[in-house]
C-alpha cells in the first residue's frame, strides 16, 4: 500500500486585519480638479505620501456622476496606491473594474466586531483586554537624516529633533525639545494620538495621516511650545500652550 504523500508546506498565512490608509474624501466628480489638487498635495509631501495606500470616501459625491477607473488610473500615475472605496453605493463589481476592494461602513464592522465576540466561549461576551502601549524614549537629540520610529506605542525625546530627522510613533509623540524635522504620530491611523514639542520649526507634522507642511503654520506658532492634534470638525490642528 503506497504512503500517503507528504504535506505541501503552508504558503501563507490570514494574521488578520491592519488599516493605515490616507483616506482620501472625495467633494467632487469632476476628476480632472482631483487630480490636479492631489499632485499638488503630493509635490508639497512626496517623501510622506509617495506610494502610500489610500482608501476613497465617496459619501459626500454623486458616484454615478464619478468616473471611478479614470480617477484610481489617475492616483496610480501620480505614484499613489488607491486600494478601496468606502461609503456611497458603488458596487463590488464596479470597484472591481477600477482595481479597488470595497470597505463596510464602520456600522457593519463594529457590529461584526461585536457579534465575533459574542460567540467566544460558548456565547459568553468576552472581557475586554486592556493593554499599556509601550513608550519609547531618546536620551539624545535626533539628527538630521536620521529615522525613529516607536512602533505600537509613543515616543518621548529628551532634546531637539534637527533639520532633515524623522520621527514616526503609533501613538503620542513629546519632544522636549525643538522641533525642526519631521513629526508623524498616529501612523497606524490613531486618531486620537498628537505631538508636544517645547519649540515648533517643523518642516512637517502628521497625525493619523493628515498633514501640514511648515509653509502653511501659523506664523505667531513659530517657535513655540505646541500641541498637534485632530479635531473631528476642523482637522489637523496646532495651537501653541504655556507662555509665549
Amino acid at each position: 500500500m503506497a504512503g500517503k504523500p507528504p504535506a505541501t508546506p503552508a504558503a501563507f498565512e490570514l494574521k488578520g486585519r491592519m488599516a493605515t490608509l490616507t483616506v482620501v474624501r472625495v467633494l467632487t466628480p469632476d476628476v480632472d480638479a482631483l487630480i490636479e489638487q492631489l499632485g499638488e498635495r503630493l509635490r508639497e509631501a512626496p517623501r510622506l505620501l509617495h506610494g502610500a495606500p489610500m482608501a476613497l470616501d465617496l459619501e459626500a459625491v454623486d458616484e454615478d456622476a464619478l468616473d471611478l477607473h479614470r480617477l484610481a488610473e489617475g492616483m496610480r500615475a501620480l505614484g499613489v496606491v488607491p486600494v478601496a472605496v468606502r461609503g456611497g453605493s458603488v458596487s463590488p463589481d464596479r470597484a472591481q473594474a477600477a482595481g479597488l476592494g470595497v470597505l463596510p461602513a464602520e456600522a457593519e464592522r463594529e457590529a461584526s466586531q461585536q457579534a465575533a465576540g459574542s460567540q467566544q466561549q460558548g456565547g459568553a461576551a468576552a472581557a475586554p483586554q486592556v493593554s499599556v502601549p509601550a513608550t519609547r524614549v531618546l536620551e539624545s537629540p535626533v539628527r538630521s537624516g536620521q529615522q525613529v520610529y516607536a512602533r505600537g506605542g509613543s515616543l518621548v525625546v529628551l532634546g531637539a529633533v534637527g533639520l532633515g530627522a524623522e520621527i514616526l510613533a503609533d501613538g503620542d509623540i513629546h519632544i522636549y525639545g525643538a522641533l525642526r524635522g519631521r513629526a508623524l504620530a498616529g501612523v497606524q491611523g490613531n486618531t486620537e494620538a498628537g505631538i508636544f514639542c517645547l519649540g515648533l520649526e517643523a518642516e512637517l507634522v502628521s497625525v493619523a495621516g493628515e498633514y501640514q507642511v511648515n509653509e502653511r503654520f501659523d506664523a505667531g506658532l513659530l517657535g513655540r511650545a505646541a500641541r498637534v492634534h485632530l479635531d473631528e470638525e476642523a482637522g489637523l490642528r496646532i495651537e501653541a500652550f504655556g507662555k509665549p
